[in-house]
C-alpha cells in the first residue's frame, strides 16, 4: 500500500531540462506532483486522460491550455482537463502542485 503521509523531500525525484519533479503521493485513483522550474523553464505543450489540476506555489507561469493562455501567479491555480492540449513557462523560478486522476504511471 502507498503511503498516506508524506515528509519534506519525501517522494521519487527527477530532474528534467530547467524543471523537477517529485512525485509526493499517490494511489491508482490520485497523485500529487510537485513540479520546481528555473526562470524560463518550459512544461512544454502535451496532452493525456488524466484530469489535472495545478496550484502555483511560488513563482510565476505563463499557463497556455486549449490554445488559451493566461499569467498566473503564486496562489493562483488551473484545471486541465482530460485530452487538452496544455504547457507552461516559468516566467520566474517556481513552484507547481499539481494533482492528476487516475495517477500517472508513467511518473513512478
Amino acid at each position: 500500500m502507498s503511503p498516506l503521509f508524506a515528509q519534506p523531500g519525501d517522494g521519487k525525484q527527477t530532474e528534467l531540462n530547467g524543471s523537477s519533479r517529485r512525485v509526493i503521493l499517490d494511489l491508482p485513483e490520485l497523485m500529487l506532483v510537485e513540479f520546481t522550474f528555473d526562470e524560463g523553464g518550459i512544461g512544454a505543450l502535451h496532452s493525456h486522460p488524466h484530469l489535472q489540476t495545478s496550484y502555483v506555489a511560488e513563482g510565476v507561469f505563463e499557463v497556455t491550455i486549449d490554445g488559451v493562455t493566461q499569467t498566473i501567479g503564486k496562489g493562483g491555480a488551473y484545471i486541465v482537463p482530460s485530452g487538452l492540449v496544455h504547457g507552461v513557462k516559468a516566467l520566474e523560478a517556481g513552484k507547481l502542485i499539481d494533482s492528476f486522476t487516475p495517477r500517472r504511471d508513467d511518473f513512478l
